[in-house]
């Protein structure tokens, strides 16, 4: 059942966290419901600009939609990450999302304030979620690259003032995670004393922590095992700390690294180990059950296996 993030937050806030995780291919589309299925779990189903690039933003949500049929049981929200107003527009306009995520966290403040005001009034007019971000993440997704000097953490006596004038639902916070495989360089970890400040600020407001993949070490020797070159200093997030921020507001969770790792550890292994075969449906099956085990996992580690069945959802289409 297709529902809203604020649907998720209302019943997952200090309790438990939901992964959103990013798609662009069926592989990835299916192995997140049959996870989301069998862990009984909600999920947030991710796609960026560059995925609707790539795939086509009626592909994506076609692929989507099928996967929901297949697997009528899973709770989910779709949500479009990282979007500039063009794009977030896009998606209020031509339907499939029930959540969409304006980034307009690298420019001045104001321009932040604006951008985002303006994605919550037409979003919110259909009943869709709105997402923002104030701070900006070190690292690169997609086609988002930020220097490690230049990233800014959020300023928590920022938080009101921004939350009020915009009127967006979620807030994702810059403290200490970063895009990509490389997001504790300087070993600082998240900075919970600002977490601690801006959930006092905004009590019960749900938080977003962008970066939350958790990098598996072993995964990356596996990958370089196999004729990879990844830099062997890559550390995600601790899974501790992940669980720790729960209590200090975040309800959502973004995960892409780490299905980007375990795409290319499951086709360089068989590149390697099978070099005469050329079948593309081989590597896929075992992509897709690799995946499926990684979510479970995190839908476990963020507390939300199990509670699909046990919660009472409003689905999209009958929220005003």
């Amino acid at each position: 059942m297709l529902v809203t993030t604020n649907e998720l937050f209302a019943k997952c806030y200090g309790r438990y966290a939901i992964p959103a995780i990013n798609v662009f291919t069926m592989e990835q589309v299916l192995a997140v419901f049959a996870a989301a299925d069998a862990a009984d779990a909600p999920v947030i189903v991710q796609t960026t600009p560059v995925a609707r690039d790539y795939a086509s933003p009626g592909m994506l949500l076609y692929m989507i939609k099928a996967a929901a049929q297949m697997y009528p049981s899973v709770i989910y929200a779709v949500h479009l990450d990282h979007g500039n107003e063009a794009h977030d527009f896009d998606a209020i306009e031509n339907g499939g999302y029930s959540s969409v995520m304006i980034d307009a966290s690298h420019d001045p403040y104001d321009i932040n304030v604006s951008q985002t005001r303006k994605v919550v009034q037409k979003a919110h007019a259909k009943g869709i979620s709105v997402e923002a971000e104030l701070g900006v993440l070190s690292g690169v997704e997609d086609n988002i690259s930020v220097d490690a000097r230049n990233a800014l953490y959020t300023r928590p006596e920022e938080v009101v003032d921004f939350v009020s004038k915009t009127g967006c639902d979620a807030l994702a916070v810059a403290v200490g995670t970063s895009h990509g495989a490389y997001k504790f360089s300087g070993g600082q970890g998240l900075q919970f004393d600002i977490l601690q400040k801006i959930q006092e600020r905004l009590p019960g407001f749900p938080l977003v922590l962008h970066g939350g993949s958790s990098v598996d070490v072993q995964e990356v020797s596996r990958v370089n095992e196999a004729g990879g070159a990844l830099k062997t200093d890559a550390k995600g997030v601790d899974p501790e700390e992940l669980v720790k921020s729960i209590q200090y507001g975040v309800c959502k969770v973004n995960i892409a690294t780490d299905a980007r790792i375990l795409w290319t550890r499951v086709h360089r292994e068989f590149f390697r180990n099978l070099p005469e075969l050329f079948d593309p449906v081989i590597p896929g099956k075992t992509y897709i059950q690799e995946l499926k085990k990684s979510c479970i996992e995190k839908f476990e580690l963020l507390g939300a296996a199990g509670k699909s069945s046990v919660e009472s959802y409003r689905p999209f289409n009958q929220i005003a």
